[in-house]
């Protein structure tokens, strides 16, 4: 999988149930607009505030709807038993990628913890064939990825551990990654990356904006790099906004799903400043 990725939301009722009809809808048509991928379940997705329950039954709605060669689940978890019931759940049914956050209760784990912990998973997949990206979210989980584990990892079991999704914004440490692991596929997690993408090795992006921008995401991705500054004020205007809530406000101001808007705890409504200036961006016709 190559190109723009979608960090999907997932919509929720005012009770915090799933609604799949809603997920679906929006996921074809980020699939129809310029979308090469999407992310199921990533922090987007706001998977670690869903139970294992609704989890397993987002992947499952998914797979069952959507073109599962253009899909990649989030399966990790603090607990090394509980991602690798989700990543054989996901290797169950058909997912190719699990998008794999390291553990991030007892930070900062030791390169040789991490090591560990990854082969433990790998190790419980036995033959399956779901191969293994990594998410490194320093701002999250409290530590970077050790480029050291990653080239470990990827030397020992370069079937599993060949992908990885940066959402640090250190470029420097992506061009790192592609320079010393070249079979290793690169995601930062911006658009802003796509016009020097391909001269930089990246195999794209995967985005929570794209799930509005995909359309421009896409024709920078095919060369079109005049639209660069575009697609940048774009992803800063949204992103000046609490993230997530954006995201999903967004996707309600298109499908006219006021659903959409509904929001697990930590995160809250999006205020009037933030309502109006997303009301703009909406209006705005964003064109493939």
């Amino acid at each position: 999988m190559k190109g723009i990725v979608a960090a999907v939301p997932t919509p929720i009722d005012a009770q915090g149930r799933f609604l799949g009809a809603a997920f679906v809808e929006h996921a074809r048509w980020a699939l129809a607009n310029g979308c090469d991928g999407l992310n199921v379940l990533g922090s987007t997705g706001e998977a670690n505030s869903l139970d294992t329950g609704t989890r397993r039954m987002v992947m499952t709605q998914a797979a069952e709807a959507l073109d599962l060669c253009r899909l990649m689940v989030g399966t990790g978890t603090p607990s090394i038993d509980e991602t690798i019931g989700l990543t054989c759940h996901a290797d169950d049914l058909g997912y190719p990628v699990a998008l794999v956050l390291p553990p991030y209760y007892y930070t900062p784990p030791s390169e040789e913890g991490l090591i560990a912990w990854y082969l433990a998973l790998h190790a419980a997949l036995g033959d399956r064939p779901i191969r293994v990206w990594f998410y490194n979210f320093p701002q999250m989980t409290g530590f970077v990825i050790p480029e050291a584990v990653i080239a470990h990892l990827h030397a020992a079991a370069p079937q599993r551990f060949d992908g990885i999704k940066d959402s640090s914004g250190d470029l420097s440490y992506c061009r790192g990654l592609v320079s010393r692991l070249p079979g290793l596929k690169v995601f930062p997690s911006s658009e802003t990356t796509l016009a020097e993408g391909p001269r930089d090795g990246f195999a794209g992006c995967i985005s929570a904006t794209a799930n509005h921008t995909a359309p421009i995401c896409a024709r920078v991705w095919r060369g079109e790099v005049g639209l660069a500054p575009q697609l940048a004020e774009l992803r800063a205007a949204i992103s000046a906004c609490p993230l997530i809530p954006a995201v999903k406000y967004l996707v309600a101001c298109r499908t006219a799903n006021p659903e959409w808007q509904n929001v697990l705890p930590p995160f809250t409504t999006l205020g009037a400043s933030a309502i109006a200036s997303l009301d703009r961006l909406a209006s705005e016709r964003v064109a493939a």
